[in-house]
């Protein structure tokens, strides 16, 4: 007797949303650790671990998966574009473990506003196929929390120019840079959210 079996259909969304609750962990850890509680180093490179766990579920199930609530390409942007935010923020407590420099106040600041960034883009993923209109509503949230961190950024590497250790101001300006960095990659799924849903329409 022939049997037939429907195609697989795994829940991309869920594993997606699941990626981004570990990178909201990690930023969690992040901004711990910006705010001196270096405990939280260790923590983050565990969180990284687990976040590249979660991303490669996502494009296993976007490789096997008959029918997609989106494009699988770009549910393979956004996973591949999350990670690296995550990634990034574990180099910068390397960079900054590497070079024997503590956390300020704007790090601290500029963490906070790439957490909220996180946080906003992950609350996109639930609608990208159902509620497209809250999806880019997070987006763009997300992206007002990039340009609030430019101007932290801009304000901590003038304030730089006071400083006349020439060690403590080289670390510090690639501390602010990769805090900045972080905030463009944010930027980076915040627009393929968008694209994704203009490409839905």
């Amino acid at each position: 007797m022939r049997r037939w079996f429907l195609p697989e259909t795994p829940d991309l969304l869920g594993l997606l949303a699941h990626q981004g609750d570990v990178t909201v962990r990690g930023m969690d850890a992040l901004c711990a650790w910006s705010k001196g509680d270096f405990s939280q180093g260790a923590a983050l490179h565990a969180i990284e671990h687990e976040g590249d766990l979660a991303a490669r579920e996502v494009l296993i199930a976007v490789k096997h998966a008959f029918v997609t609530p989106i494009s699988p390409e770009d549910i393979y942007e956004i996973s591949e574009r999350l990670d690296a935010v995550l990634n990034a923020a574990k180099n910068l407590v390397r960079e900054a473990e590497l070079v024997s420099m503590a956390p300020d106040p704007p790090m601290a600041e500029m963490a906070d506003l790439v957490a909220l960034g996180v946080r906003d883009l992950v609350q996109a993923f639930p609608g990208l196929a159902s509620d497209p209109d809250r999806a880019t509503e997070c987006a763009d949230a997300a992206v007002r929390q990039e340009r609030a961190l430019e101007h932290v950024y801009r304000r901590a590497m003038s304030a730089l120019l006071q400083i006349h250790d020439i060690r403590e101001v080289a670390g510090r300006r690639e501390l602010y840079r990769r805090y900045a960095r972080m905030g463009e990659a944010i930027e980076g799924v915040a627009h393929r959210i968008w694209y994704a849903v203009v490409k839905e329409v």
